[in-house]
């Protein structure tokens, strides 16, 4: 069992219980999935682009990204449907905690004047989404293979109904949120 996990069964859901006075322990929000999105709209012109990103998000996420294609054509962009526009990954489970506890505690950390992530990028639902700007904050990343720095976004599903349910939840599991 990873880390987080077991923080979350010892310390998370006793505080949440206090906190919002769930009668059941399955009323509980928990962690669902973690979703890593890759957008890349310059493979549209380098095929090859999109290789590296499935490359590198595999490496980052330990399992096999899944190239997303685009739904409908777009002619100003030059876009026809079905081209290979990305890759994203799901994690669930042990991978998801151990991901998060990877990104929480190791990467976040080395973004430069890190000052903690935003708490307006909740959806309503109570689930988070953050993008990273350059992908090299992961120590998997050998910044002498990579041809390109790309983004990344990541999105935190969660079983909370509200956003402070939600916030409260990232809290205790070790996200910084600015003041």
């Amino acid at each position: 069992m990873s880390r987080l996990r077991e923080k979350y069964i010892k310390e998370v859901i006793p505080s949440l219980v206090k906190e919002f006075d769930y009668k059941n322990i399955m009323e509980v929000p928990r962690l669902e999935r973690v979703i890593l999105n890759m957008g890349l709209g310059e493979a549209i012109h380098n095929i090859k682009i999109l290789d590296s990103a499935v490359e590198e998000l595999a490496l980052i996420a330990a399992q096999r990204p899944v190239i997303t294609r685009a739904k409908r054509s777009i002619a100003s962009f030059k876009v026809r449907e079905g081209m290979p526009i990305g890759c994203m990954v799901t994690l669930r489970r042990e991978r998801m905690y151990c991901f998060l506890d990877k990104l929480f505690n190791v990467n976040l950390p080395r973004v430069r004047d890190f000052r903690g992530l935003s708490d307006k990028s909740f959806d309503g639902r109570g689930n988070y989404s953050l993008g990273i700007r350059e992908h090299i904050i992961f120590p998997e990343i050998n910044y002498d293979t990579i041809d390109k720095v790309k983004g990344l976004n990541i999105t935190i599903v969660t079983t909370a109904r509200t956003d402070i349910e939600a916030r409260f939840l990232l809290e205790r599991l070790g996200i910084l949120f600015r003041r």
